[in-house]
């Protein structure tokens, strides 16, 4: 079954139409983890604020096991 790719994919793909370096390659990796994790913060701190959770939510959340048991 084909993979069809999404248009960020394909845009990136078409950016980078000739081999790089792997150096490049390191700088790409981190400037988009860098644009992912600014997105994932941003929409964390606005649920938080839409949901009105203050800070001490966060720190007990971080102390309680979520995993389920098998």
């Amino acid at each position: 079954m084909p993979v069809s790719l999404n248009n960020t994919q394909l845009e990136i793909l078409k950016l980078f139409r000739n081999d790089q370096p792997e150096e490049e390659l390191q700088e790409i990796r981190s400037l988009l983890i860098a644009y992912l994790s600014a997105k994932v913060t941003f929409e964390t701190d606005k649920a938080f604020q839409e949901r009105g959770y203050a800070a001490t939510v966060f720190e007990k959340w971080k102390q309680e096991h979520f995993r389920k048991t098998a």
